[in-house]
């Protein structure tokens, strides 16, 4: 029996296609923004009141740390998909159990993975050739973040699994109330007490908690397919063999891409401090360009995988194209900003005038990239939203290949130097959105094309 309770939960299969989109993808939007100010908040103030040091330590260990986060979020975000396919099919009760199946491997998985994560850093930051000075702190860092790898994956899990709902409001209240937190302990901690870089680990485990205990009170009390009775919280092996089939590959993209981040990580290590606080600073930047695509692409992911259980196949292509033209306007406003103020935006983190030219440097370049790095996630949304699990681990593998082998051949044998490391990244983008782009036409645009 479909639920009649909706006033959390969003229909995306009929009306228009645009304004379910956009409507969406705003909550999920400054949510994701948010979240990533986990990340600004600790670079900005360690950058500022520790030092470049302390800000290339942390950025020393941010591949490392984002590749066990994805090994996590990738089961969140399968069984996500999953969700929104039977909500569009009225199909309650795998609603329900698709839910419960994927909170059980998203509380296996974050365990398993983050004790190997505290085991490993220090060996991994040697593997990255992380210089001697900063290697103790990114090696604390890391392991601070893999006590806080289930809170974080417990938070995405249930942020996905609203999100396929069509609730893409809920989650943000939490994460806003727990990103002030954040900021504030912040300060209080490294700036109050200074306890450096282990301050902004422990304030970041802290407010990570808070909205996944929030956000689980919440969904548990009016979300009505989490109020799950006792016959729920049952795991069956068809359910979890779906959600570990789309999930894992999704993982093992992310894995991949967080794999590939370190390779350019090792060759931003060999040129020094001031490039890798440059190339941390550009980073943590583009992370929140990354936002507004990350969201879209978020969107349209629920919005064709309700639509195509539906078997509304001309919603999905609908959906697709007005979501390639938001996105390009995105990409538009996005290069103003990089070239007439990135020198500012990097000067937030750090106030040593090398680092913020040639961080500046590095956000005009890459921002000329930015429509190629949008339809990434336009594409990888729709071709995700339909359960194409093949894609997300090939299109890892293809930016793997071109992480690994253009940052060395742009910086050592094309002469580029440092300036190839930011070349390097929009290329690999290009590489990437054209081989989404193939991908989509050779399986999917027949099918969904009117």
């Amino acid at each position: 029996m479909y639920l009649t309770m909706k006033a959390h939960t969003t229909d995306m299969t009929t009306g228009d296609p645009v304004r379910h989109i956009i409507l969406f993808s705003l909550p999920a939007l400054v949510g994701n923004i948010f979240q990533q100010v986990y990340n600004l908040a600790d670079s900005i103030i360690v950058g500022r009141f520790v030092g470049p040091d302390a800000l290339a330590a942390v950025g020393s260990s941010a591949s490392i740390t984002f590749l066990f986060f994805a090994l996590c979020n990738g089961i969140g975000s399968g069984g996500g998909i999953i969700v929104s396919q039977y909500y569009g099919a009225k199909d309650d009760a795998n609603v329900r159990k698709c839910i419960v199946n994927t909170g059980f491997i998203m509380l296996l998985v974050p365990l398993l993975v983050g004790t190997i994560a505290y085991i490993s850093a220090p060996s991994l930051l040697r593997i990255l050739s992380t210089p001697d000075d900063i290697l103790p702190s990114g090696a604390m860092y890391i392991r601070y973040m893999a006590i806080g790898l289930l809170f974080v994956s417990l938070y995405n899990y249930l942020a996905s699994m609203l999100r396929a709902l069509g609730d893409s409001k809920s989650p943000l209240y939490f994460l806003i109330l727990s990103t002030i937190l954040n900021v504030f302990l912040d300060v209080i901690l490294v700036y109050n007490f200074r306890m450096g870089i282990k301050g902004a680990a422990i304030a970041t485990i802290i407010s990570q908690f808070t909205a996944t205990v929030t956000c689980a009170v919440y969904a548990r009390r009016v979300n009505e397919y989490f109020k799950l009775k006792k016959s729920d919280f049952t795991i069956t092996s068809d359910m979890s063999y779906r959600i570990i089939r789309l999930g894992v590959p999704m993982s093992l993209q992310f894995a991949l891409i967080s794999v590939s981040g370190m390779a350019v990580q090792r060759v931003v290590n060999s040129y020094g401090t001031v490039v890798i606080a440059a190339f941390t600073a550009t980073n943590r930047i583009e992370q929140l360009i990354h936002q507004p695509f990350t969201t879209l692409g978020a969107s349209i992911a629920t919005y064709t995988g309700q639509n195509y259980g539906a078997r509304k196949n001309d919603r999905v292509y609908s959906g697709y194209i007005k979501s390639l033209i938001i996105m390009l306007v995105l990409s538009a406003g996005m290069i103003l900003l990089m070239q007439f103020l990135g020198g500012t935006i990097t000067s937030l983190f750090v106030t040593d005038e090398n680092v913020i030219r040639l961080g500046a440097m590095g956000l005009r370049i890459t921002s000329w990239f930015y429509p190629a790095l949008g339809l990434i996630y336009v594409i990888r949304g729709v071709l995700t939203g339909v359960g194409d699990a093949f894609f997300a681990l090939f299109n890892g593998i293809v930016e793997v290949i071109g992480r690994f082998t253009l940052p060395l051949l742009m910086t050592k044998y094309m002469g580029m130097g440092e300036t190839g490391i930011w070349v390097s990244a929009g290329v690999v983008w290009v590489l990437s959105g054209v081989t989404a782009w193939y991908r989509y036409y050779t399986t999917l645009r027949k099918q969904i094309r009117p």
